[in-house]
């Protein structure tokens, strides 16, 4: 029988063959997997048999070369150093996203005991965050989809945070006035739909990523629920789309907003902006 280093030899030609970016890690991620092993394991027992798990290493293989994301068949993406389980009925967590954690974390202090909303949770990453990173807040998530708020719950179950689910569009079912609002919203354009990988073009929710004609539709409700349920004072931070700055500052009027700046992520892009509702005069 090919031993567990044949296996890995063999999917990592056939993950290249396919384009998929680090073939060899990918390989060994999927075997480790199935395996329900580390992937130490490989290294330490390169001639082992894979037995039963060679076939459903095979289709995992032939899935992420047919463009499925890896941590759609792994089911796990980490975020903020927690793992999230992740299906396609939500976004996948991504690195730039954090940025939206650590400007939250700045508004709002270790010990207050704040009124938190994550518009649009998906996943539940942000919501599951801030609840176990500012324990004292109350943090109310809301998303459209039932299969997101599904997953989100799990996630926050799992990790041990106390969150209120809402089945919403945006803020609409949100009770109460927030010492916080964050969101990462829809704000790709229609029009570049079928310009996106193939591995987000494909597999990721369409409805967790199209914004409409501008990119900046959402922004455009959104924003207005937001000063209506922020605490005069309370912060908003949005997760941006690629050069969408322009178009979302001017949603935020100078007699209703006030400290808007954003954060630049790896690649220099402003991918966060952050607000405070002016006090009503």
């Amino acid at each position: 029988m090919p031993s567990l280093r044949q296996h890995l030899a063999e999917a990592a030609a056939q993950l290249a063959a396919a384009g998929v970016d680090k073939p060899r890690l990918t390989a060994e991620q999927l075997l480790a997997h199935v395996l329900g092993r580390e992937r130490s394991y490989l290294y330490a027992h390169p001639e082992a048999d894979p037995a039963d798990a060679a076939t459903a290493f095979a289709d995992l293989v032939r899935r992420r070369a047919a463009g499925t994301p890896l941590q759609y068949l792994t089911g796990v993406q980490e975020f903020y150093g927690r793992p999230f389980a992740v299906s396609p009925a939500v976004l996948l967590p991504r690195p730039e996203t954090e940025l939206v954690i650590a400007a939250a974390l700045e508004l709002i202090p270790g010990d207050a005991p704040a009124r938190i909303a994550d518009i649009g949770t998906g996943s539940g990453c942000l919501a599951v965050t801030l609840a176990l990173e500012r324990p004292r807040a109350v943090v109310i998530a809301t998303d459209i989809s039932p299969a997101a708020l599904a997953l989100a719950r799990r996630n926050a179950d799992a990790l041990g945070a106390r969150i209120d689910f809402l089945e919403s569009d945006l803020l609409a079912a949100a009770p109460g006035h927030f010492d916080l609002i964050v969101s990462n919203p829809p704000y790709i354009p229609d029009s570049e739909w079928a310009t996106l990988q193939r591995e987000v073009r494909d597999h990721e929710p369409r409805l967790a990523l199209l914004a409409g004609p501008t990119g900046a539709e959402v922004y455009a409700r959104l924003i207005p629920q937001a000063h209506a349920a922020l605490r005069p004072g309370g912060g908003l931070v949005l997760e941006l789309g690629y050069n969408s700055a322009p178009a979302v500052r001017a949603l935020l009027t100078a007699d209703a907003w006030g400290s808007v700046w954003t954060r630049r992520d790896a690649q220099g892009w402003e991918r966060v902006l952050t607000a405070r509702r002016m006090s009503d005069s």
